[in-house]
């Protein structure tokens, strides 16, 4: 037997199979979670014709529900509590507002991700109760979960994945299934001899507990453990609080470490009892801290917000999305109020609403001039109201593209005023004449982006935005997204473009718009005031990016510009959004509905603020008098300090399967490093491949970059699986922002392509910064 498998799983790995097992029994006896382990039967409804009914039934581990699917392919399908976003009570969906089922009877499940959502119905109110309330209870035991306990819960799915006959044993031939599934190619001699390791009671099936110690064998990290005793050097196999304090500050970069610090560390990981109580961390302390958020590549700090709140609002990006209603393609695809709460889960702040009027004299929302479905103006405003607070308390701004009638330009007015009350911003706040206000002035706050009646535009009194209108109508400013595309030769030509350009407004649509004003770009140099805001297509604000340089930075310091795709995109695919931060452009709008390495980018940047949706400018993007030149930025300018940044790519862990690969394929990973910021610091690097393995795969590789402009970085980790014969596949990836880097040894946390979550999925990283003089 080799030295690695001459020991048996720690007393901890024991213990916390008890305890999960108590947690179970635990949650088992909850009336509500009862009802779902008897299972029951809910009707899914997927429109006013179909409706079937299905037996869901929350499996032993309390964490996954199994229901039968109509596909013949497919008898039954399962989701977990990590899985689901939100559970909603009654009729929050179209497909269940449409239907003749009692409200209180229905209940729609919100998946993250893009997997759609559940619309169900139970048979009696009561039922519906029972399971929202037993899905509401087990996804408040998630949250509640450490790191260690995801990761026991994490094995135990995997044991009853793996368990095909239910006999809570696995036979070897389950456990070489369950090897293919957990992307490990493992020769068979070393799987048959870890599988008798592993079976102490010699049945030559793996019970429970027998399972986790192979897991554990399977799972030993043998490049932290090495990195543990060279920490430990003379010590008996323990980490003292005065020499972790060490490694904290030489190796992780945490200089202002201290040994009350350490203490804090070894208390919250250290699962020995005894050895905690000593002051000191065992391996097994010391792989937990490396693995959860302390040890994560992300700086925790950067989790809440710890930027300056109280610039003018035109010092901020704003997470901004294009077309929000969208939850496909630019042409046919669907629109849906679920895609605003998605948004606004996300930390959007900045969302567009496509008016026109509607039948029954209630505007609607849709992709003008195509064959995009249709929603209620009035459904997307109640949605606001109770949504758009959820994430962020900093101010949501409704960028209204308006094409309706004057009748029902009123009833939009009426809907924002009536249903946001207090929360649609209506009157100026005192922030002098000279600057837009701040978030932290306009919390809570509902802006309207929009077009205004000229006669409301010049300013008066100590604000600068107050004046009489006497007029009911008056001609609209000459901006808006359908004018910026006319040129595109996309959209069909427009009959009415003529009367559209010089569209009248009602005097109360034009009341709810204070600080947001819509005005055709007038150039760089013209006079402007603070609460305006132009928008220009993403080749049109590239080219003023590329003319304008430093000047453009300087206008951008003091006026708000709003960036969206071009109308060529027509599948909703995005652009990149990096140059049009460098230039300052504050609301850069995307598709959030299409994943991919733009949308990866645009979440990924807005980490380093407590994803509150609004990020602080560097200075250099703030001063009107900025020398900053975003296309040429010259090292070591204005403030400027070049750094150079090592990655040592050392190992991966429990790496995904590729999407959709057939059941025996196993990944051959890579590691590619990305740096995206101005032009000068885009590059990227890449590993070579480990064949045959997705699960420990070691490279020990160091990949090197200069970056020139850190604060405008973003740092992009990819996994991917080789292929010599066509394009790598995607596997997972991660994206943090230059400054949210954390130094040291570090793990970094893979994320699915639509952003979600592939734990315990991981790669184990050196990340060395020094400035360059």
């Amino acid at each position: 037997m080799s030295s690695s498998l001459s020991t048996r799983a720690s007393p901890s790995g024991g213990a916390r199979t008890k305890e999960a097992a108590a947690s179970r029994a635990r949650l088992a006896a909850d009336a509500d979670v009862a009802v779902m382990l008897n299972g029951s039967d809910l009707c899914k409804i997927k429109s006013r014709s179909w409706k079937k009914q299905r037996r869901f039934q929350l499996q032993a581990d309390c964490f996954t529900v199994q229901y039968e699917s109509r596909k013949a392919s497919k008898n039954k399908s399962t989701f977990s509590m990590d899985d689901i976003e939100a559970v909603r009570e009654g009729h929050q969906s179209k497909v269940l507002e449409s239907s003749s089922v009692a409200p209180e009877r229905c209940f729609t499940i919100v998946f993250r991700g893009r997997r759609s959502n559940l619309d169900l119905a139970a048979e009696t109110a009561a039922g519906a109760q029972h399971w929202m309330s037993g899905l509401g209870k087990l996804m408040a035991n998630m949250d509640r979960m450490g790191p260690q306990e995801r990761h026991d819960t994490w094995i135990y799915e995997w044991f009853k994945k793996a368990d095909k006959n239910k006999d809570e044993r696995m036979h070897l031939k389950e456990v070489k299934n369950l090897l293919l599934m957990m992307n490990i190619q493992m020769n068979e001699h070393h799987a048959e001899r870890l599988f008798k390791w592993a079976d102490r009671s010699c049945s030559r099936t793996l019970e429970y507990d027998e399972f986790v110690e192979f897991y554990q064998a399977l799972t030993q990290r043998e490049e932290v453990r090495f990195l543990f005793r060279r920490l430990c050097q003379d010590t008996k196999n323990v980490l003292s609080a005065s020499k972790l304090t060490t490694f904290l500050q030489d190796c992780q970069g945490e200089l202002d470490s201290t040994e009350e610090r350490s203490t804090f560390l070894i208390n919250k990981h250290e699962p020995c009892e005894i050895v905690r109580e000593q002051g000191c961390m065992t391996f097994d302390g010391f792989l937990l801290y490396l693995t959860s958020t302390d040890g994560s590549v992300f700086n925790p700090t950067h989790g809440s917000i710890h930027q300056s709140m109280r610039e003018p609002l035109s010092h901020y990006f704003i997470s901004s999305s294009h077309n929000t209603y969208l939850l496909q393609d630019q042409l046919r695809g669907p629109s849906s109020t679920e895609a605003y709460i998605k948004a606004f889960l996300k930390g959007c702040r900045c969302v567009e609403l496509d008016c026109w009027d509607g039948p029954n004299e209630e505007p609607v929302i849709y992709h003008g001039y195509t064959l995009t479905s249709k929603i209620l103006f009035r459904d997307v405003i109640q949605i606001v109201e109770k949504y758009a607070f959820k994430v962020s308390e900093y101010p949501v701004i409704l960028s209204i593209e308006n094409h309706c009638s004057l009748e029902q330009q009123r009833v939009m007015a009426h809907h924002m005023k009536s249903i946001l009350k207090n929360k649609l911003l209506t009157e100026p706040v005192e922030s002098g004449e000279s600057k837009a206000p701040s978030p932290e002035q306009l919390k809570g706050k509902v802006l309207i982006k929009g077009k205004k009646l000229k006669r409301m535009q010049q300013p008066a009194g100590d604000v600068g935005f107050r004046a009489a209108q006497n007029g009911e109508v008056g001609e609209v400013s000459d901006e808006d997204e359908a004018a910026e595309m006319e040129d595109e030769d996309v959209r069909c030509k427009v009959k009415s473009h003529d009367t559209e350009r010089h569209q009248n407004l009602a005097k109360e649509l034009s009341d709810c718009i204070v600080y947001c004003c819509s005005v055709h770009f007038p150039g760089l140099g013209s006079p402007r005031h603070p609460w305006e805001t132009s928008s220009l297509s993403e080749g049109k604000a590239l080219k003023l990016l590329k003319d304008g340089g430093t000047e453009l930075v300087r206008h951008n310091s003091q006026f708000m510009m709003r960036v969206y795709p071009a109308a060529r995109r027509t599948d909703s695919s995005n652009f990149d959004p990096t140059p049009y931060w460098s230039a300052g452009y504050q609301i850069v709008a995307l598709n959030f509905q299409t994943p991919g390495e733009e949308m990866d980018l645009y979440e990924g940047w807005w980490k380093q603020n407590g994803s509150c949706g609004l990020v602080l400018k560097p200075m250099f993007l703030r001063s009107p008098t900025s020398r900053f030149t975003p296309a040429e930025p010259q090292p070591h300018g204005y403030g400027l300090r070049s750094v150079r940044l090592k990655v040592k790519v050392i190992s991966g862990q429990q790496l995904p399967k590729v999407a959709n690969s057939s059941k025996g394929a196993i990944v051959d990973p890579l590691v590619r490093v990305e740096i995206h910021g101005v032009p000068t610091d885009n590059a990227r690097l890449e590993t070579k491949y480990i064949a045959n393995n997705g699960f420990n795969p070691q490279w020990n590789e160091s990949l090197s970059f200069v970056v020139t402009v850190p604060e405008l970085a973003l740092v992009r980790f990819v996994v991917e699986d080789h292929d010599t014969a066509s394009r790598n596949d995607f596997v997972a990836q991660y994206t943090l922002p230059f400054s949210s880097l954390c130094r040291g040894y570090r793990h970094v946390h893979l994320l699915s392509q639509d952003g979600t979550s592939v734990a315990p999925s991981s790669l184990f990283v050196y990340i060395h910064i020094t400035n360059i003089e």
